[in-house]
């Protein structure tokens, strides 16, 4: 049966991040793509240069609209942008009997920031418990926990402890930006402690890969209701999306991955 995965998160009219990626990343790993707004931004590969948010009943009745109508086997979150937001998320999500897969997007590649800053305490409060796996990279697990940035294994080991503690069922904590030749991600649920390593890709071509590999999670989750296997599957993704980038022509900045590098080899 081909899993139905709905994305909530905001467009991105360069296509490389955002609720663009995530109808790409979920279709190439097998779904059926299915998307609820949460703003407008005008960015490229340069960075994000305006956004106009979704008024948060209008994003609850997106969710609600899908809902009512479709069978949903898993949600991705990605950019909210408020509290405001973040919280008719939560209350759309409460009641659903439903894999949730929240990538906490709060600063794009660039620098600009996608997270208002009174909005983490809501994210980390009524989402993360929500969650059966979170994927914050180290800049966004240390804002989550009001920390300094992991600089270690060790450190990540600590820190995706703390995010496990928080309430969500499992935790892929990303270290892409540990120094190094590899790129080692740490998945850690209340069973499981597991490194999930590739090698580290020397390219410009990594716009939106965190929307990339959640939307890969969720909908391998969907598929088999393995969190574990689903990370590594996404992980193994990301990696020959990446790798793939190289044939594209896309930006002057940081360029996107290539989604569909398997059907084009």
């Amino acid at each position: 049966m081909i899993p139905n995965v709905l994305s909530i998160a905001g467009s991105d009219p360069s296509g490389g991040a955002g609720i663009q990626a995530d109808l790409k990343a979920i279709s190439a790993n097998g779904g059926y793509a299915m998307a609820a707004l949460t703003a407008l931004t005008a960015q490229n590969t340069r960075g994000v240069f305006g956004a106009t948010l979704i008024a948060p009943d209008f994003v609850r009745a997106q969710i609600d609209t899908v809902f009512d109508d479709i069978r949903v086997d898993a949600v991705k979150i990605g950019m909210l942008g408020t509290a405001e937001i973040v919280r008719a998320v939560a209350a759309c999500l409460r009641p659903r009997q439903v894999a949730i897969v929240v990538d906490p997007v709060m600063v794009a590649k660039g620098g600009d920031r996608l997270l208002a800053e009174a909005a983490v305490a809501a994210l980390r409060d009524l989402l993360l418990p929500l969650a059966s796996v979170i994927t914050p990279n180290l800049p966004e697990a240390a804002d989550l926990l009001g920390r300094s940035e992991a600089q270690s294994r060790d450190d990540m080991e600590d820190q995706a402890t703390a995010l496990l503690a928080l309430g969500a069922k499992a935790v892929l904590l990303k270290g892409g930006h540990l120094p190094g030749d590899d790129s080692p991600d740490l998945f850690l649920s209340p069973s499981a402690r597991v490194w999930i390593a590739a090698p580290r890709v020397a390219t410009k071509n990594t716009h939106g890969t965190g929307c990339t590999l959640s939307s890969a999670l969720a909908t391998h989750l969907a598929l088999t209701g393995d969190a574990l296997a689903a990370a590594k599957a996404a992980k193994t993704y990301t990696l020959g999306a990446i790798q793939g980038a190289a044939r594209l022509t896309v930006g002057h900045g940081h360029g996107p991955t290539d989604h569909f590098f398997a059907q084009r080899t």
